[in-house]
């Protein structure tokens, strides 16, 4: 998916809730389980603390957007959320649903992996070195498995990089 599909369906989600979940999954490239499971806690000045992620470590830092922390702050400040309670307290299942339900507002089956997965091609085709797309944006411990997620580069995809490159 590109960068302007992505960019519709944040901006057309109206629900500040729903809204953040999104930019947490596709500018941060969180997984859903643990957007699901933040705290204010977990809110460091530049950066979230992932606790006890997939990869089995005790905890995992994720950085995102000056911007989407601002709001994420204000979120939790404007709902009085204590320090230990989940942000977004609703379920696997509803958070799935309402990622497919953004994704029908520009017509494309949306998953919540998709939103991960986007974080990290964008970042990839934006020139972002992949040793940082791998450690730092997905968290892998093997660049092989970022290597897999990113997988093929189309034909018109191709062309436009040795323009951008050479041309």
């Amino acid at each position: 998916m590109d960068k302007e599909t992505i960019d519709e369906i944040i901006f057309r989600t109206t629900n500040v809730r729903n809204r953040l979940m999104l930019e947490l999954m596709a500018r941060g490239g969180m997984r859903v389980g643990e957007v699901l499971n933040l705290t204010p806690a977990d809110i460091q000045e530049r950066s979230l603390v992932i606790q006890n992620p997939k990869s089995g470590r005790a905890e995992e830092t994720v950085y995102i957007p000056r911007k989407i922390m601002v709001r994420l702050t204000g979120y939790v400040s404007a709902r009085g959320i204590s320090k230990n309670v989940r942000i977004f307290p609703i379920s696997y299942v509803a958070a799935w649903s309402m990622v497919s339900k953004a994704g029908k507002m520009v017509d494309i089956e949306l998953r919540p992996h998709d939103l991960r997965r986007h974080a990290a091609t964008y970042a990839s085709r934006s020139g972002t070195p992949i040793e940082i797309v791998s450690k730092v944006i997905l968290r892998h411990a093997d660049l092989s498995t970022t290597q897999r997620y990113l997988g093929k580069v189309n034909d018109t995809e191709a062309i436009r990089w040795i323009e951008t490159l050479y041309g």
